[in-house]
């Protein structure tokens, strides 16, 4: 087997617990990676301001990507890699009548890094982790032509499951719609996702793709796993993630990822 040169971890239901929760066990197997010459990165849904809420608090300083695949930061979170969600498919997003979207939708920006959404109920979860305050509004026409993700939120797994399909059939190849989690769905640019994250990082570290070690829970995860040389599903994943991970772990509320890095 291949020597592992870097991890790619995903950050909730993997890094941190359910509670958003960056425990002492994932710091300390962050610090063990970076001991062993093996660097590590995440590939978040979130914005530059979640990178850096997580890197230096994990003792990470590592290029990481934001908006899942749209971009990649430096290690002080400027902008190496950029990619917008054409301006048609922002709007076929926004006007795809959902009510998933009439309770949360948030709009990333590029260039000023500038989240604007709705205020409603979901707004809290969405907001701990990155430790910045949105704007918020009702008219997203300002940032139809350089948004870098929109994300619909739901405490309803089905409602939202519901809403994945609509977007992706109305999308079609425009732009990706997946979830990020059960709560969380994703609309991100064309041919971007954590996979070609892998894939950059890989090619800009000068290594293989099969020396490099996925961690994730979710579908959005699955096109990492697929182009890295070894994969572990959280025990939290669903079964279907499972089954296409090289290993399985515990969940995050019980230290999976720590434990798998021991």
């Amino acid at each position: 087997m291949t020597r592992i040169a870097l991890v790619v971890s995903d950050v909730d239901g993997t890094m941190v617990t359910t509670d958003k929760v960056l425990t002492d066990g994932a710091k300390r197997a962050v610090q063990r990676l970076h001991d062993a010459g093996i660097s590590f990165t995440i590939p978040q849904a979130g914005r530059r301001w979640g990178c850096g809420f997580w890197s230096p608090r994990s003792g990470s300083r590592c290029r990481s990507e934001p908006f899942n695949g749209s971009s990649i930061v430096d290690t002080d979170l400027k902008p190496i890699e950029q990619h917008l969600i054409p301006a048609d498919a922002v709007r076929k997003s926004l006007d795809v009548p959902r009510p998933i979207w009439h309770r949360y939708l948030a709009v990333h920006q590029r260039a000023v890094d500038h989240q604007a959404r709705r205020r409603q109920i979901c707004a809290a979860r969405y907001s701990t982790p990155f430790k910045h305050d949105p704007v918020y509004t009702d008219d997203f026409t300002p940032y139809k032509a350089s948004a870098c993700k929109i994300v619909g939120a739901s405490a309803d797994p089905a409602l939202l499951g519901a809403c994945e399909t609509a977007m992706q059939k109305a999308l079609g190849n425009e732009a990706l719609a997946i979830r990020s989690q059960t709560y969380y769905l994703d609309i991100t640019p064309p041919g971007q996702n954590k996979g070609t994250f892998v894939q950059a990082m890989a090619k800009r570290l000068g290594i293989a793709t099969d020396a490099v070690a996925t961690v994730g829970d979710m579908q959005n995860d699955l096109a990492m796993f697929k182009v890295s040389g070894l994969s572990v599903a959280m025990g939290n994943a669903t079964d279907d993630v499972k089954l296409q991970a090289t290993h399985v772990t515990t969940s995050n509320e019980d230290e999976g990822l720590p434990g798998r890095l021991r």
